[in-house]
């Protein structure tokens, strides 16, 4: 094992509503929705029309810029309704499942017999493509693109997340077989990171082909772009692949059965969820599946598909990511607390500082909702987002520049390093509720099409 690499900087968000590692719920969702959203810089073009049968792993989307990097259906069942936003944005394709499930065969194959390109070719045929991130910019890998090096995350420190042991403790062979496919795309390896307190107590250590990594400290010590940052740092020009373990699996799952499998374990958290616990689902699938966990009416509570930073709302009607594991259900924080900055005593709400008195009890966990207290201001000179970036950034001078729209300073002050989740503590914490990870958006966007 490598050695470790400590980071002295970041933050545990003491949030209540972890999930117990049990599983709770193993019913397969009725309907589940194959969401473009879920990619930046998609481009999609529909395959299928509403009536269409489809099987587990049958496309439904492709890439109009790269036809053939195909976006497959999670089961089999007919495709019940095409959503479209603003403009006619393709939204969500909605496919309503078969009680019995048929899967495309693609073939049980051997990645010892396969070149680079082979592994190509069925990763993108089964819709396992997209699972590969490329940095800079968060986008969906480009098969034309030999990468630095492949990076992956072997624990999480986000919020309430799922636990990678627990979720994953079946998978180690389809994980061990993903590595193997993986490692033939890249000359510079694939590169695993594990947190110091467990690095020899996950059966991850064990795995083959890799180069290990051991990270200590608080969030984000377990985002892949804050371990690329430590281990071989982005430049201009530089292009790197990540791919969450989950996703491994994935791909795992695939050349050992033929199948294109997405099922996995998703963790119910949150302050609002009635005994937290786990629940095997797919991606794709709806909120209601986990409405029996609500603790309230519906109107009332956030669903967040993914963890309170980084998540995305997508409402009591809405649907799993294709990235996430997690769902965090909150309250929906509406009440106005007139003179509230003047109350000091306030024994149940958590501070970063020492403006209330939760320093005093760091063990404890609240029951957080999503009220900001305040409203966004001028930017206030403070030593605040250092102490939680763990980064060697300037995070409001970058957010500046994005601001700005100068392509130069955001190059200069490390766009090319960073997605919305790593500064979405800065975020939390900024005392002039700036909006980083929505500025960090457009300011990759900006890139995107100015770079292009």
């Amino acid at each position: 094992m490598s050695n470790t690499i400590y980071l002295k900087k970041g933050l545990d968000i003491p949030i209540s509503g972890m999930a117990v590692q049990k599983t709770k719920k193993v019913t397969a969702p009725d309907m589940v929705a194959v969401k473009p959203t879920d990619f930046r810089g998609l481009k999609p073009k529909l395959l299928v029309k509403e009536g269409d049968k489809v099987l587990a792993g049958s496309p439904v989307l492709c890439d109009k810029e790269t036809p053939d990097i195909l976006f497959t259906s999670p089961v089999s069942g007919t495709v019940t309704e095409i959503v479209r936003g603003e403009k006619r944005k393709l939204l969500e394709v909605r496919i309503k499942a078969d009680t019995a499930q048929e899967y495309l065969d693609f073939g049980v194959k051997k990645t010892s017999e396969l070149n680079a390109d082979q592994v190509k070719s069925l990763l993108m045929k089964s819709g396992l493509w997209p699972a590969i991130v490329q940095r800079p910019y968060g986008i969906i890998a480009s098969p034309e693109v030999k990468p630095k090096a492949i990076f992956v995350s072997g624990f999480s420190t986000a919020p309430l997340a799922a636990d990678v042991e627990f979720t994953l403790k079946d998978e180690f062979a389809n994980i061990q077989t993903g590595v193997n496919a993986l490692s033939k795309l890249t000359d510079g390896g694939i590169h695993l990171s594990l947190c110091a307190d467990n690095a020899l107590g996950t059966p991850l250590h064990k795995l083959e082909n890799v180069t290990f990594h051991t990270f200590s400290g608080k969030h984000p010590a377990g985002n892949v772009g804050v371990q690329i940052h430590h281990i071989s740092p982005i430049f201009k020009g530089d292009v790197v692949w990540t791919i969450s373990p989950l996703m491994l699996a994935a791909i795992g799952k695939l050349l050992n059965t033929g199948k294109y499998d997405m099922s996995r374990l998703v963790a119910v958290t949150g302050p609002k969820a009635k005994e937290p616990a786990y629940v095997k689902g797919l991606p794709g699938m709806p909120m209601k599946m986990v409405s029996e966990f609500a603790d309230g009416p519906a109107s009332e509570i956030r669903f967040i598909s993914g963890d309170v930073l980084t998540g995305e709302n997508v409402g009591s009607d809405g649907f799993l990511g294709f990235f996430d594991n997690q769902i965090t259900l909150i309250k929906e924080g509406n009440e106005y607390e007139l003179l509230g900055w003047a109350k000091p005593m306030r024994t149940k709400l958590f501070s970063t500082s020492h403006t209330y008195f939760s320093w005093l009890t760091p063990k404890k966990r609240y029951d957080m909702d999503t009220n900001i207290h305040g409203g966004p201001r001028a930017f206030v000179m403070s030593d605040v987002y250092s102490k939680v970036l763990p980064m060697d950034l300037y995070p409001v001078h970058l957010v500046k520049a994005c601001l700005a729209g100068d392509i130069d300073k955001m190059e200069q002050f490390g766009i090319y390093e960073v997605l919305e989740e790593d500064l979405a503590l800065c975020e939390y914490v900024c005392p002039s509720k700036i909006e980083f990870q929505s500025i960090i958006s457009d300011g990759i966007s900006l890139m995107m099409k100015e770079m292009a």
